[in-house]
């Protein structure tokens, strides 16, 4: 098997150390950067599986660093490492296309074992879904593209995006708890990662608009719905 390579950008010389050196005996290749300039360059110079991101990095911060990386790939996962632990600053870090937001202080075990789980998740993805094409009323998700043609509306979604649209794609008419969406994606049902979800939630409603034939709806307190074609006449 491929050795796995990974882009550390931490301004944080010493951390960098510790977490460049624990994830190199874990059996991976990481290379380190200490400015978000220097990790988008090296980015563009490289074939990275895996890229973990401060936030407060000088010259370029991470939200931006992680935003640029996906306009130019929307499938190698992202994992912030950052002291910024607000409500908002997650929600804009997944925002930006972010896989995982871990907070400081941290257990390296813990934090392998994170990367280990994206890592497995992306590779699957990458085997099992590469022509895979779903199709509902004039809606269609081409998984490995990540594009969502909604009624001729096309659209680019990010890979946390296109996951969930795939729940949703796969078990149209029935009610999806919340708990399902959050350990299956996010592996976490924390509550500023239930926040999060809700974000990427709105998000898709606006995606899907353009189909009449679609509509994601709340069930409160219990989970979310997609209801497809005559469902929508019976409210």
């Amino acid at each position: 098997m491929k050795q796995r390579e990974i882009m550390l950008v931490e301004d944080d010389e010493s951390l960098g150390f510790l977490i460049k050196d624990s994830l190199d005996a874990h059996g991976w290749k990481v290379k380190h950067y200490s400015s978000g300039e220097q990790g988008l360059t090296a980015f563009h110079n490289n074939q990275f599986d895996l890229c973990i991101l401060d936030i407060m990095l000088p010259q370029q911060d991470g939200i931006s660093l992680a935003t640029e990386i996906r306009r130019y790939n929307q499938h190698v996962p992202i994992v912030f490492l950052t002291a910024k632990s607000q409500t908002e600053d997650r929600i804009r870090g997944f925002q930006s296309g972010a896989d995982d937001y871990v907070c400081k202080p941290f257990s390296i075990e813990e934090f392998k074992y994170r990367l280990e789980a994206i890592l497995k998740r992306s590779h699957e993805d990458d085997t099992t879904s590469k022509h895979s094409v779903l199709k509902l009323a004039n809606t269609t998700l081409d998984i490995h593209n990540l594009l969502l043609n909604a009624n001729g509306t096309t659209t680019r979604l990010t890979h946390k995006e296109c996951k969930l649209l795939q729940l949703f794609l796969r078990h149209a008419g029935k009610l999806i708890e919340r708990e399902v969406f959050l350990k299956s994606i996010w592996e976490d049902d924390g509550f500023f990662v239930a926040r999060s979800m809700d974000v990427f939630i709105s998000k898709l409603r606006k995606y899907l608009s353009t189909d009449k034939q679609l509509r994601i709806e709340n069930v409160r307190g219990v989970g979310y719905i997609l209801k497809v074609g005559m469902e929508l006449m019976v409210d």
